[in-house]
């Protein structure tokens, strides 16, 4: 054949092959067929890249090239064969060497055994040596292959430059598609529609683009940022959506990791993923993705993406995709914080009242000097506010001060302008006032309203407040300082017993700059140990023995001398100092009775009565704090009595309820003080572990001289009775009182008639009097 013709068959074949791989395959093949060889091979960058029939063994690359490289025929022996090797090279982008070895012949093998690997006859071809015809003919087909190699690396280049191109356009248009879509979303914000409609927008867009089957947004709780709530989504189900309501956030584990670490969150095998969520296993979730959500710059959720059908590759642009809706999502959610607060600034959004800036605002003009009169201003602070608002929840909490601001309105004029300026905390404005005479009948009217019951999801719920009525001059007072005597006029009406109002005076400042010197006062003397203890004798009435002690607190004040327990208590239950003050109390009240006791006969031992205030039930580890004190001291947990005020147990919660129960369990007794005077508690005596009701001095006062006071008296003896409670009458201070109440059958009592209350030494003179 001649060589144009296998030249021609040569191109015929490689051109056919559709990529480089396969047309080396057969240009080694086609080549090893037309001159036949008995192998060929393809080399390319120093490496093998096709061969046929090759010689069997280790044969290295230098020795199949070695003879090209020194310009001389060559040969080549493997396993005992004698091979008469052909070399064309290969040129453009990759050099090789297209290389044909074919099998000697017998004679030219001994030959060649005795004159080495090159024969010595160079001008004469050797049976099985390649002719030059043969050789230039492989140079042919070398030339041919390396032509068709570049053609194959230009269609190949142009293939993927095509693909190129497809990508770019595209992404163009889901950029396009992107840009779109997130041009709504502004159009929506800059409109001011809802956030939720806003919202699901942006999450319908995500899973349109993204092309997957589920997108959502979550967001942390304000009251527990611990928790997240589904707000938006694509693709989920109702029964889901109801699921993913006040979850904790580790319970989403990619949304949750996503928040947490504020970073984007990919997992392309949910599956095999540790963070993966069992029940979202289940539900065939394959892939996921979850970026962060902002506001101002803060966490405030996360978006996300998940696949069902397959597992989806989360690529750059994938990312960049979510993270551009996540940012417009929190666009939304900013710019509605942002509206929310403009709106804020005018009314509350509670009560609808009017705002505190705004309240101060209307102060300002009330006060200018173009007005012809002043202006006066009531400040409003409700009474055990947060006693309720603990006891039945913030959403009743949040009922009750919208009902508060109702009976406002219902107080006050149209020119009027009542405001929230906070907490529990309101403001009443009565402009072109002439006078605070004017504004007084306003407070008293407010005053008296807060009596009524509110009815709280039909609870009957009482809360009173406390009133500053105070009075500005329009051009000589400005608003600032009109809100300050408010203010000050308020803590004289709490200051007095709450459940009133109070009319400003200049000397309130002094108050209240004492008020603020006994607080340090009352501070430093917790860090000095300036407390001193108080016992009073409980007797027997009808034996005039002493069976027990309440121990009392007294403050000895380096310069003031002794304080009252009613000039310090409140401000220590104000400022939790009474916290330490307390457990003092508690632990040296039981080490001086069981120091007593331990003089006693041990069958009548002493009980010593310690007070409880509302802040130290507040305290979870209160159980704890007693049960320490009984066994630091010794004391017989039988002797202690822990009193409490009847309004505590009108207000109490659950918690209150476990903890006087965990002390209850340890062998304490519990009793009622000044029982009577609360609203009307009488079915808490049924429901707590109560022993001990304690009768209120003010029914004592008049049991002598009152027949109804005498009357409601015993009928509060008769009721301990027959719910098996012991009974003290308190504040006992002659004999007559003493005769009634102990033909009443009351079994204890205390008061000045027996002792007043006594120092350390003073009781100990009393309890064991030297012979």
């Amino acid at each position: 054949m001649l060589a144009t013709q296998q030249l021609t068959e040569f191109l015929s074949v490689v051109a056919d092959r559709p990529d480089e791989a396969a047309a080396q395959l057969a240009a080694v093949e086609c080549a090893s067929r037309a001159l036949g060889a008995d192998f060929a091979v393809l080399t390319v960058d120093g490496g093998v890249a096709a061969a046929v029939g090759p010689p069997p063994g280790e044969i290295s690359l230098y020795a199949l090239t070695a003879g090209y490289h020194v310009s001389r025929p060559v040969t080549l022996r493997a396993d005992g064969v004698c091979y008469s090797l052909a070399v064309a090279p290969l040129g453009g982008s990759s050099s090789g060497m297209l290389i044909l070895g074919r099998r000697a012949s017998d004679d030219t093998q001994d030959d060649n055994r005795r004159a080495g690997e090159f024969p010595h006859d160079e001008g004469r071809p050797q049976p099985g040596e390649f002719t030059d015809e043969e050789i230039c003919l492989l140079r042919g087909m070398a030339r041919v292959l390396e032509l068709s190699l570049q053609a194959l690396h230009l269609v190949d280049a142009e293939r993927k430059q095509a693909e190129e191109n497809n990508r770019l356009i595209d992404s163009l248009q889901r950029r396009q598609r992107l840009f779109d879509e997130l041009s709504t979303v502004q159009r929506s914000i800059a409109c001011r529609e809802p956030l939720r409609a806003i919202l699901d927008r942006v999450a319908t867009g995500a899973a349109d683009l993204l092309g997957v089957d589920v997108a959502g947004l979550t967001v942390l709780e304000n009251d527990d940022p611990g928790r997240m709530s589904l707000v938006a989504g694509a693709g989920i189900p109702d029964d889901c959506v109801e699921r993913m309501q006040r979850i904790p956030i580790a319970a989403l584990g990619v949304v949750g990791l996503a928040i947490m670490g504020d970073e984007l969150v990919g997992v392309e095998d949910y599956a095999a993923s540790p963070i993966a969520v069992p029940e979202l296993v289940r539900s065939q979730l394959k892939s996921v993705m979850a970026v962060p959500v902002h506001e101002n710059g803060v966490v405030v959720g996360a978006m996300f993406a998940g696949s069902y059908n397959e597992p989806r590759e989360w690529d750059k642009a994938a990312q960049e995709m979510l993270l551009a809706f996540a940012d417009h999502a929190s666009l939304a959610v900013t710019d509605a914080r942002t509206l929310r607060e403009m709106n804020a600034s005018f009314h509350d959004a509670l009560t609808g009242l009017a705002s505190r800036s705004l309240f101060v605002t209307r102060m300002e003009n009330a006060l200018g000097p173009a007005r012809s009169s002043g202006a006066a201003a009531l400040l409003i602070g409700l009474d055990r506010f947060k006693l309720i608002n603990d006891a039945l929840g913030h959403t009743a909490g949040d009922r009750l001060l919208a009902l508060v601001a109702d009976r406002l309105r219902d107080c006050l004029r149209t020119d009027d302008t009542a405001a929230r300026l906070g907490g529990d905390e309101f403001a009443v404005l009565l402009p072109e006032a002439g006078s605070v005479e004017a504004a007084v009948p306003v407070a008293r009217r407010i005053v008296t309203a807060m009596r009524e019951p509110f009815d709280l999801d039909g609870r009957e719920t009482f809360v009173t407040c406390s009133v500053g009525v105070a009075y500005g001059e329009s051009g000589v007072h400005d608003a600032q300082e009109l809100l300050v005597r408010a203010d000050l006029a308020m803590f004289e009406a709490k200051k007095k017993g709450k459940d009133q109002y109070a009319v400003f005076e200049p000397v309130m400042r002094e108050s209240f700059q004492r008020h603020l010197e006994m607080e340090a006062d009352l501070r430093r003397a917790v860090l000095r140990h300036e407390f001193e203890l108080r016992f009073q004798p409980i007797v027997r009435l009808r034996t005039g023995e002493i069976s027990g002690l309440e121990a009392l607190v007294r403050w000895q004040h380096p310069e003031r001398g002794m304080i009252p327990p009613l000039d310090f208590i409140p401000l220590a239950e104000e400022t939790g100092m009474i916290v330490p003050i307390g457990e003092w109390v508690l632990r040296e009240a039981c080490r001086e009775a069981a120091q007593w006791n331990a003089q006693r006969d041990p069958a009548s031992p002493l009980s010593v009565s310690v007070n409880l205030s509302a802040v130290q039930l507040d305290r979870p580890d209160l159980p704890e704090v007693v049960g320490k004190a009984l066994a630091d001291s010794g004391l017989p947990a039988r002797c202690l009595i822990i009193e409490l005020t009847e309004s505590l147990l009108v207000d109490h919660r659950q918690e209150t309820l476990g903890r006087l129960e965990a002390i209850k369990a340890l062998g304490v007794r519990l009793a009622i003080d000044d029982f009577g005077t609360g609203y009307s508690s009488l079915a808490y005596l049924r429901r707590f572990p109560v022993d001990i009701i304690k009768i209120d001095k003010s029914f004592v006062d008049d049991v002598g001289d009152v027949p109804a006071a005498a009357a409601l008296t015993l009928g509060i003896i008769q009721l301990g009775q027959a719910l098996q409670l012991s009974t003290v009458a308190e504040g006992i201070e002659d004999a007559g009182q003493l005769s009634e109440l102990t033909g009443g059958n009351c079994e204890l009592g205390q008061g000045y008639y027996f002792a007043e209350p006594l120092t350390s030494e003073a009781m100990q003179e009393l309890l064991f009097p030297r012979s």
